[in-house]
């Protein structure tokens, strides 16, 4: 229950500070920034997808050792690769999901501010086009991303656990 509780409370207060950054950068940038910022949200997600794999497919023998010789970031892998339904359920449920719902808003943004002129034809087709390329780019790099993380876990999450050994609160 500890655990639901925390992750829903994380969830929460992740998705708002995402939200308001997003509706905040949005407001003062033109539509070629609009759309270099949902390129961000969807790599967000992606990248995430990618840690959440690799936590649940990576083992800890290649970090033994190297905790042993205290190389940064390796204590931090260890404790991904014990962790990993919490560091998957995180990182694809909860980054992941929170990242698709901030694209798919900032597309509607988007395509709210090109399609301003009314609702004809080319308004429906841009509206499309750009909810299919935000899809295929989630999906797409998901899947491609996947596959890398299965393919390279140990580092992936060893790398994850360098960028966590300089965080302020180590693990």
């Amino acid at each position: 229950m500890r655990w639901i509780a925390t992750i829903s409370i994380t969830s929460f207060l992740l998705s708002v500070l995402m939200s308001y950054t997003s509706n905040r950068a949005l407001e003062s940038v033109g539509n070629i920034i609009a759309f270099v910022i949902l390129l961000v949200f969807i790599s967000i997600g992606i990248l995430f997808d990618i840690i959440g794999v690799a936590s649940t497919v990576a083992t800890e023998k290649r970090f033994h050792s190297m905790a042993a010789r205290r190389v940064n970031g390796a204590k931090q892998a260890i404790w991904i690769v014990r962790n990993a339904e919490k560091v998957g359920s995180f990182c694809n449920d909860v980054v992941g999901d929170i990242s698709g719902i901030i694209s798919g808003a900032t597309s509607a943004v988007i395509i709210t501010r090109l399609t301003q002129d009314g609702t004809d034809v080319r308004s429906v087709i841009l509206s499309l086009v750009i909810t299919g390329c935000v899809s295929s780019l989630t999906i797409g790099g998901k899947a491609i991303g996947k596959t890398f993380a299965i393919s390279h876990s140990e580092d992936i999450v060893f790398l994850t656990g360098r960028v966590l050994s300089i965080l302020p609160w180590k693990k």
